[in-house]
Order: structure tokens, then sequence, then C-alpha cells
């Protein structure tokens, strides 16, 4: 009896860790997280031992995969439908974010948002129609916005927010001119967030994306096209989505505790 009784309380004990273990995990919200640049940053960021908040608007079935990827490696994920354009949508997420929170992490907060989720441009400013551009403002910067002034009562004090911009916001190519001026303008917000929150030590810092070979924004383009701008790019390639999600997942520590509202280009020395 004293045999199983020992056994018992070491089995308790050990249920026990394993709740405070996984109360302490760190959480990461990746919105746009089923593919790309978004699904790299949850894969790496679930390999730091971070558990995963990721959204997709309409790639449920690429979510899951993610999803079961994670779980296959011993991590911790869920996903939740979000359409970042749709701003009336955000109360209802937050309701869902916090129930997700309880049910899965036994927490009430979270400790990092990365905004990722957004849409390309493919038009000439001489084809960009209003509907053309409103769309791109909503899910670019307006629900940017306003999805993180939602979700930042949840955010842990100390936490922290990377906002994903582009290379575009820097130097120009034709056909961007709607979606790099918002990225320009996010990373102005960035530093406007970070000013404002910075009484809670909340950290808001812009990663901006170079050339990077993914189907964002329309598909990869031709190979000559490909090829002109990885020779624009002083690392001679196209950057791949992992080189953007190993980074941002490093981020994702107390190895960045001083960096705040800076713009960090991760471009292989494009344009320079």
């Amino acid at each position: 009896m004293m045999q199983a009784e020992s056994m018992d309380i070491c089995m308790y004990q050990n249920i026990n860790n394993m709740t405070t273990i996984n109360e302490q995990q760190k959480i990461v919200l990746v919105t746009g997280g089923s593919r790309g640049i978004g699904r790299s940053i949850a894969l790496n960021a679930a390999k730091r031992g971070l558990g995963v908040i990721l959204t997709y608007n309409n790639q449920a079935q690429s979510a899951q995969e993610v999803i079961n990827e994670i779980i296959t490696s011993g991590g911790k994920a869920v996903s939740l439908q979000l359409d970042t354009g749709n701003i009336p949508s955000f109360v209802e997420f937050v309701k869902q974010v916090a129930l997700t929170l309880r049910r899965d992490w036994n927490r009430e907060n979270f400790d990092y948002l990365i905004n990722n989720a957004g849409i390309g441009q493919r038009s000439l400013i001489q084809d960009t129609t209003e509907e053309i551009f409103d769309e791109l403002v909503n899910i670019n910067l307006k629900g940017v916005f306003f999805l993180t002034k939602n979700l930042i009562p949840l955010i842990v004090d100390g936490g922290q927010i990377i906002n994903i911009s582009s290379g575009l916001a820097r130097f120009a190519f034709p056909g961007s001119a709607v979606y790099g001026a918002l990225k320009a303008a996010l990373e102005g917000l960035t530093r406007y967030f970070a000013k404002e929150y910075a009484i809670r030590k909340i950290r808001v810092n812009s990663v901006a994306p170079g050339a990077i070979d993914t189907e964002f924004g329309g598909g990869k383009g031709n190979e000559e096209h490909r090829n002109q701008i990885a020779s624009a790019t002083a690392l001679g390639r196209l950057g791949v989505a992992d080189d953007i999600g190993l980074f941002v997942a490093s981020m994702l520590s107390d190895d960045s505790r001083f960096v705040n509202a800076q713009r960090i280009e991760i471009g292989g020395g494009i344009m320079i």
C-alpha cells in the first residue's frame, strides 16, 4: 500500500509540474499563419517552445496542416478563423482568443502578437480602383490598428508586438504604390504604439521582408523577373519564408528585450 500511495503521490506531483509548465508557457498569436511567412513564424516559434494561436481567413485546411505539424513535434497550437479586413468581427474574435487561452493554456493573456496577415497589390496607379484601394487599406493598415487595439488588453505587460512590413516601404517597384505606402504608414504606426504602450513595457517593432519567394501577392512571377530581383540583392538570391520566420521567432524572447520602436529589414541587402 505504501508503494502504491508513493506512486500516486509521484503521479500527482508530475501532473502538477506539467500544469505549472503549461501555465507558464509563453504564447504567440500569429495572424495569417496558414502559409508563407506566417506559417514559418508559427512553426519556428513552436520549435522554441512557444504555444501558438494562428489565424487564417479561408485556408482552413492549410491552417490545420500547420497545427498538425506543431502537435506532431510535441508543441501546442490552435487555429482561429479571422478576416483582418472585417473590423466589426474583431470584438467576437477577441472573445474567442480569451476562451482559447483559458481552455487550452489556463491563462487570461498571451505574450506576443505578430500582425502578419495582409494582401499584396499588382496594379499600376492608373489601374487601381477605389475598391482595390479600400481593400488594401482595410487589411494592411486599418485592420492592424483596430485588431491590435482590441487585443492589447489580453497582452501581458512586458509583451511584444511585431508588425510585418515590407521592403517596399523603403524602395519602389511599379504596381505596388498603395501597398508600399501603407507599409510605410504601418512602420509609423509601430512607433506610435511603442510610445503609447511603453507604460506597460510592451515593445512594438516592425520587420520588413525584402523579396521573398512565396505565393504572396498573386504568384512568384516569371524566371526573368525573379532573376532581376535576385541580382539587385547583395546576397544574390531571393529570400525564402524561413529567412523571415527564423528571425521573427528569434525576437520572441528576452534576448530582444531592449529592441523597441525599430524597423528591421530582412532582405539580404536588397537595393542598397
